[in-house]
């Protein structure tokens, strides 16, 4: 680099295959030093750093990219690579004439809301700007995130909680700051997504499915018969993939096809409990199919169905139609009961606990109470007054790459597990230093944290399920 007032270098690593697609950028103007970074075709964050001289800026900027170049980034021209197409669901949302559903309480996050995720502690929510909330069940609002873009939907794998976003990005939301998990190629317009044991599944508009493991590299993608794929479940032996033709189940671990099964109409939403899953479709119903390929029941509702859910043993099924209705079945098919939302159509919805918890076409996570009691005094024209949940005025915690440090000094083994980027053959992969720990099992670990040779500490290191790396829990620390 040239000794001049200004200068700008200008990079980008896109990678074949599901790789990263992002660009760094680094201008010297005197003695500033202005970063900037982010995805291919979006503005990126920046920062910028006073130097006592000219020199001293020169050479930081040169160490700077000459780090990025060792990982692969490479010179180019800013704007001839594009961002990734960006799909968002949307249905004309009409009024349901159904008798109102017992809501018990109504949060509004404030743009439609497609991510949903209950379990025992907790609901969280996600809309398409980007705002995550998390809420108890009794309705109280807990917390808030704020990420980059929106969100397509919330997922759980064992104690972990991510956020697939239409940046490309998906979020692990287990800490107090969230940090970026995955990143998805460019030419992949994610439709959903789903996680097992660290190993991803992005079905997207071209009816492909592409699947990452848990150091985020590419495994196996395949394109089914069909397009617009809005469904991808996953377990330990297969991936199930929903797309405009029906349902394909592929091998987890080979991506070999083991079978294929014609839905009732274009598949618009998936669920899976135990041996089944479940396809909602165009063609107003929802199908249930064994993980043997077997074609077990349709479920036949009024309208497009665009969400599903079933109760852990099978027992009930349940669909959100675009007329802002919801739907309870037994499992041979019998309707028991359709009623209205109140509150729009459900994108996404997820039973639990007698509880039939939605998010909609306005925005609202509603939690319905599904029990027999509450059904049968709805159908009669007796509902509670739901509770209008308020967020409070709080600020959302956003994604950083700046990580709180501490000294090594003020570290103690009960203050958490040590670990170390290293760089392996151009790759930066995380070991964990602590005793106690196998040695070469590489860490899932955030990806825009990670820096060459730098040691952390992290809350609690915890083996995968199928024991073949580790994975990290709580608030991530820097040495220094």
């Amino acid at each position: 680099m040239t000794s001049t007032s200004s200068t700008r270098t200008y990079l980008e690593l896109s990678e074949e295959g599901g790789g990263a697609h992002k660009f760094y950028e680094v201008i010297v103007d005197g003695t500033d030093v202005t970063i900037r970074y982010g995805r291919i075709g979006e503005s990126g964050q920046s920062r910028t750093a006073g130097h006592a001289t000219v020199a001293k800026a020169e050479a930081t900027a040169a160490k700077k990219i000459a780090e990025k170049r060792r990982k692969g980034y490479e010179p180019a021209v800013a704007g001839v690579r594009k961002r990734r197409a960006v799909t968002r669901r949307s249905i004309v949302s009409q009024r349901s004439t159904a008798r109102q559903a017992p809501v018990l309480w109504r949060f509004r996050s404030g743009s439609p809301a497609f991510g949903i995720f209950v379990d025992d502690e907790r609901c969280w929510v996600g809309n398409e700007r980007g705002d995550v909330y998390t809420l108890s069940h009794q309705g109280e609002v807990t917390a808030r995130y704020g990420l980059p873009d929106g969100v397509k939907c919330i997922v759980a794998d064992d104690f972990w909680i991510y956020a697939g976003c239409d940046d490309g990005k998906v979020y692990d939301l287990g800490a107090k700051i969230p940090h970026v998990a995955y990143e998805i190629a460019e030419d992949v317009d994610i439709y959903w997504l789903d996680i097992h044991d660290g190993v991803l599944g992005v079905s997207d508009v071209a009816g492909r499915i592409t699947v990452i493991d848990h150091e985020d590299e590419f495994q196996w993608a395949r394109r089914s018969t069909g397009n617009s794929a809005w469904m991808v479940r996953h377990d330990e032996a297969g991936v199930y993939h929903g797309h405009s033709r029906g349902v394909t189940m592929y091998d987890a671990r080979t991506g070999d096809e083991r079978w294929s099964v014609p839905t009732s109409g274009a598949v618009l939403f998936g669920w899976q409990e135990g041996g089944e899953v479940f396809a909602a479709t165009a063609r107003n119903s929802v199908d249930r199919i064994g993980k043997n390929g077997e074609h077990r029941s349709t479920y036949r509702c009024d309208g497009a169905v665009f969400s599903c859910a079933a109760s852990p043993d099978g027992r009930y099924v349940f669909a959100g139609d675009n007329h802002s209705s919801v739907y309870c079945f037994a499992r041979d098919g019998r309707r028991l009961w359709k009623l209205a939302t109140g509150c729009g159509s459900a994108y996404s919805m997820q039973f639990h606990q007698d509880r039939l918890y939605i998010v909609t076409t306005d925005g609202s996570l509603a939690c319905i109470d599904a029990s027999e009691s509450a059904i049968m005094a709805a159908e009669q024209g007796s509902v509670p007054e739901p509770v209008c949940v308020k967020a409070p005025a709080w600020d959302a915690v956003t994604p950083a790459t700046e990580l709180e440090t501490v000294r090594a000094a003020e570290i103690s083994d009960a203050d958490g597990i040590v670990v170390e980027c290293v760089n392996e053959g151009g790759r930066l992969r995380v070991r964990v230093v602590s005793d106690g720990y196998d040695p070469s099992l590489r860490v899932q670990f955030p990806k825009d944290i990670r820096h060459p040779g730098a040691r952390y500490v992290v809350g609690e290191v915890l083996t995968s399920t199928s024991g073949g790396f580790y994975r990290v829990r709580g608030d991530i620390r820097r040495l220094r």
